[in-house]
């Protein structure tokens, strides 16, 4: 199958000594350069040779010991770091997290971890899984892993030792926050784990069916069809909203046949375009739509890429659906692995892809780079205007740019801190272990008494968070300062501003509760009922989800949307 990976930054390691990497570096500018001319099989060829002849001399006459596997992993990382950031080689050491990546399928006891204070915590386990069943909760701290102690790993040290093959037994020792007896042992037997790309689906309201596709595996097709079998069927849904937002791609062959649901057979969606001229490949929906002709909203973000670019952006070419969010992240490169030596892989990028109305949505030019080294998006005064099916105007070179732009209110600095410190983690947990159960999500909130809890859960002297008013109070001082403005008038007047901005962290809370609560919500909501409860508590207080569901209800505006502009 051909992958259409998710968009990451490949980090080179910085092992190598200085010697060999230079070596190694001089050796891939080459190839590269002659690579930009065609250069002869024979060129290839000598390179390869030269190459050959300084590892090897490296390795007999160099004055320390070298290990040639990682050496030459860096040289093939730093010429693969030349080109785009989703053409890697893969050792054969990393091959199953990779696939695992690209099938959501893995063996294992089934739970998402977390580094946190140099050690491994238990950040959720997935429902049903052997982790599951054995009750580990969100916060426990892994300390050892079938008796040897994993304190002080890294996440993928302990995430290799939590894995193996199915059937096989692994005794994990946790230790438990917010509970009397706090070190707790577990056998689990690991089992396969497949993670579901729609972790949710259901009725949002007024008769609206919402499905939410986090990635593209070869599972994803028949996991959104059956979540529109029940929307349209038993649910009656009149409108859909089909959530990509974060959902960075995967499998082509996926975004075609879920395509096929909403558009007719025998459409064309897409086109992918190698280096020769006869490298070019049409795809066209190859099954009776199942969705044809309900109203559809598709959201997207700066996360949505890839194969979630090919589904919006064909379906706004084919004005099947309003495109509404925000811009996505352009990616229209098309990979493929290739089998090498010694069970490795090449994931190299073999071809761009164009949808619909012509367009290529690809938005970072790799093939020039700045002096520095980095690429830059492509200008939106380069880019060029297409037609959709209908005769809209869309344009190349940017991702997919929405149809209704949905606009998010800005996050405070406390509430940034809240979340990404863990405070509302924390804060969940210590809930979830003095609460048997909850209310069924629509009926829980955060009332007073559960945020004052929250509050007093707050360790002042722990909380450390950027104050915006006061820094920019502070820079404009020293600013003063140094233009000669500074004097006791103007002192006096900064010091009644720095007054009235300066909150104790207790004001701050209460100021920012309505902002902080959802976010308390969907952690307490995850701890009873799993990714699901999650999902459902984010909608509740989701502007994307109201902004959709009252333009489906206006049947009006949504067909003047996929008409052209007079």
């Amino acid at each position: 199958m051909t992958n259409f990976g998710r968009p990451f930054h490949k980090h080179i390691p910085l092992f190598m000594k200085k010697l060999f990497y230079t070596v190694a570096a001089l050796f891939v500018a080459t190839l590269i350069a002659q690579g930009a001319t065609r250069s002869k099989k024979a060129d290839v060829a000598a390179n390869l040779d030269v190459f050959n002849s300084v590892v090897k001399e490296l390795q007999t006459n160099y004055v320390d010991s070298i290990d040639v596997e990682k050496s030459v992993t860096t040289a093939i990382n730093a010429m693969l770091g030349q080109l785009d950031p989703y053409t890697e080689y893969i050792p054969r050491s990393a091959q199953d997290e990779f696939r695992s990546r690209n099938t959501g399928e893995y063996a294992g006891i089934g739970s998402y971890i977390m580094a946190r204070n140099g050690n491994v915590y238990i950040s959720g386990p997935h429902e049903g899984s052997p982790a599951d069943r054995a009750g580990l909760r969100h916060g426990d701290l892994i300390m050892t892993v079938d008796g040897d102690t994993v304190l002080g790993m890294s996440t993928d040290k302990v995430s290799e030792r939590l894995k193996g093959p199915k059937g096989s037994v692994v005794k994990v020792t946790v230790k438990r926050p917010y509970v009397a007896d706090s070190i707790i042992s577990v056998e689990m037997v690991r089992d396969k784990i497949q993670i579901p790309s729609v972790p949710y689906y259901g009725i949002v309201r007024d008769n609206i069916g919402y499905i939410l596709l986090s990635q593209f595996t070869d599972k994803s097709a028949d996991e959104v069809k059956a979540a529109l079998d029940y929307l349209i069927k038993e649910r009656s849904a009149e409108g859909l909203i089909f959530d990509l937002r974060d959902n960075g791609g995967g499998y082509l062959e996926s975004a075609v046949k879920i395509l096929g649901y909403f558009l007719p057979k025998g459409t064309e969606v897409l086109r992918t375009r190698g280096k020769g001229v006869l490298d070019e490949k049409v795809y066209k929906t190859t099954s009776k739509p199942i969705a044809g002709d309900i109203p559809l909203v598709v959201l997207t973000d700066g996360g949505t890429a890839s194969a979630s670019e090919i589904t919006s952006g064909a379906l706004q070419d084919l004005d099947r659906a309003v495109i509404m969010g925000s811009r996505s992240f352009g990616k229209g490169l098309v990979q493929t692995t290739r089998d090498l030596p010694y069970d490795g892989l090449l994931k190299v990028t073999v071809a761009k892809y164009y949808i619909p109305s012509g367009r290529l949505i690809q938005a970072i030019d790799y093939s020039h780079r700045n002096a520095d080294g980095t690429v830059g998006r492509i200008p939106d005064s380069l880019t060029t205007e297409f037609t959709t099916a209908g005769g809209r105007k869309v344009r190349d070179g940017g991702g997919i740019t929405p149809d209704v732009t949905v606009e998010y209110p800005d996050i405070s600095r406390i509430t940034y801190n809240v979340v990404s410190d863990n405070w509302a983690f924390d804060f969940a947990n210590k809930y979830a272990a003095e609460h048997e159960k909850i209310l069924p999500i629509g009926e829980f909130e955060i009332d007073d008494s559960i945020y004052a809890d929250f509050k007093r859960s707050i360790d002042p002297a722990k909380f450390n968070y950027d104050k915006v008013c006061e820094t920019i109070l502070d820079r404009l001082k020293e600013a003063a300062k140094i233009e000669g403005y500074m004097s006791d008038s103007l002192m006096a007047q900064i010091g009644v501003l720095e007054g009235m901005m300066k909150h104790p962290l207790d004001k701050d809370l209460d100021t920012h509760r309505d902002a902080i609560a959802p976010y308390l919500e969907r952690e307490i909501a995850e701890r009873y009922f799993h990714r699901k409860g999650e999902v459902q508590s984010v909608l509740r207080h989701d502007v994307a989800i109201d902004s959709a569901v009252t333009l489906l209800k206006d049947p009006v505006r949504y067909k003047s949307l996929l008409a052209p502009k007079k």
